[in-house]
Order: structure tokens, then C-alpha cells, then sequence
């Protein structure tokens, strides 16, 4: 089994939490493959809320 460093399981955990509002408990009892997908999707809605606004502030220009 190969450990994933602690480090990068505690960004992952607080990405999480922030975002969904789920608690600590929840997050960790995630696998790491399922948590890192949940981190890519909230990239992912983060990177579109960004295009939306960044689109809505070019039209008041």
C-alpha cells in the first residue's frame, strides 16, 4: 500500500469541506481516488463560476 502524504490529504480534506460544507469525519472516510475526484469537480464548477463572471464583468466594460 502507498501512503499519500499527509500534506497534500489535508489540502484535499479542507478543498473539500470548504466547498461542500461536509464535515471533517465525512471527507477523511472518503477513499483517496473519490476525494481527488471531488476536489477535480469543485475545481471544475469553481473554473466555470470564474468564466461566468469574468464574462458578466466584460459586458459592463
Amino acid at each position: 500500500m502507498i501512503g499519500h502524504p499527509s500534506e497534500r490529504v489535508f489540502e484535499e480534506v479542507a478543498y473539500v469541506a470548504y466547498h461542500f460544507h461536509w464535515p471533517h469525519q465525512e471527507v477523511m472516510a472518503l477513499d483517496h481516488i473519490e476525494r481527488r475526484r471531488w476536489v477535480a469537480e469543485i475545481a471544475h464548477i469553481n473554473e466555470r463560476l470564474n468564466e461566468a463572471a469574468e464574462a458578466r464583468s466584460d459586458t459592463w466594460r
